[in-house]
């Protein structure tokens, strides 16, 4: 499966990434809809995204999640009753949730944040999937 990477160090705070990832999952630059995020200032920013861990998977109360064959974890929104149970449990924060938004914001390694870093900050490697939750 495909996981992000970060090079905090490297970043100069552009956030181009967000915007890349709103667009790709909910066709608009607004940040706030961004599956990643970027907080801190010059020399300590940090990243907040999805390592595909699955741990969220088991506490979805109506198997709304679930891993597909390539390791990734997605939403079935036609399951989602809008809980938000994963994003409370998700252990990294990586998940989370918008009030114009009524599934869960998730990220679905898709790499559009990825291209759009003109710092190349960010990265998608290949990761073993097998032994994960499903």
């Amino acid at each position: 499966m495909k996981v992000l990477t970060a090079a905090p160090g490297s970043c100069k705070g552009i956030r181009a990434c967000e915007k890349a990832c709103a667009k790709a999952l909910h066709k608009s630059e607004d940040a706030s809809l961004s599956a990643i995020r970027v907080s801190g200032s010059d020399g300590a920013r940090s990243f907040t995204m999805c390592n595909q861990c699955g741990d969220c998977i088991a506490v979805c109360p109506t198997r709304a999640l679930y891993r597909n064959k390539a390791g990734i974890v997605l939403v079935k929104k036609s399951l989602c009753v809008s809980c938000f149970v994963c994003v409370g449990f998700c252990p990294t924060g990586a998940m989370s949730w918008h009030p114009d938004v009524d599934t869960p914001i998730k990220c679905i390694s898709c790499g559009k944040c990825v291209k759009a870093c003109p710092e190349h900050v960010l990265g998608l490697v290949d990761q073993d999937h097998s032994g994960l939750p499903a």
